[in-house]
């Protein structure tokens, strides 16, 4: 299936998703892929933000850019390796029985599955600014984020599909 037909699947029953993803077996190539591109979309979603502030404060786009692309693309996606490492660990130690990789494609799938909603939260911090508006869409794609995330622990550490 599509990424984008799955990511839309994904807002219906998340942990049906999982479970066709988990049952291709370990595949670290299409969870890096996931993470990668996941971490180019939130990316994508600073933009806004970072053109708004440039204009504010008169500093440079492209170093507002640089610095972001920086930590968006190539830090997150070490911090999310050791996230799922410590997720992993917890749901061990809650009698999961998960493996390393499904963990991580939980992990990674709920950001990549959430990240129209962050292109939402970049449209509103651009063009609004800092305010309720933007903490609202904010709280709404943390939600997403972390609904998809629970509903991934649980069915690579149980196999329970809602």
């Amino acid at each position: 299936m599509a990424v984008t037909s799955e990511i839309v699947a994904t807002y219906k029953a998340p942990g049906r998703v999982m479970a066709r993803l988990m049952s291709d077996g370990p595949r670290e190539d299409r969870a890096l892929a996931i993470l990668l591109g996941a971490c180019v979309v939130m990316f994508i979603a600073t933009w806004p933000n970072a053109s708004r502030e440039a204009f504010l404060t008169g500093q440079e786009p492209q170093m507002l850019m640089a610095a972001r692309l920086f930590g968006v693309v190539f830090v997150l996606p070490l911090l999310l390796y050791v996230i799922a490492l410590i997720s992993h660990g917890m749901l061990r130690l809650f009698g999961g029985q998960s493996t390393g990789y499904r963990t991580r494609i939980a992990l990674f799938w709920a950001l990549l599955a959430a990240s129209p909603l962050a292109l939402l939260v970049g449209l509103a911090g651009g063009f609004i600014g800092p305010g309720l508006e933007t903490r609202l869409t904010g709280a709404i794609w943390f939600a997403a984020f972390a609904w998809f995330w629970i509903a991934g622990l649980r069915q690579a550490g149980w196999g329970e599909t809602r």
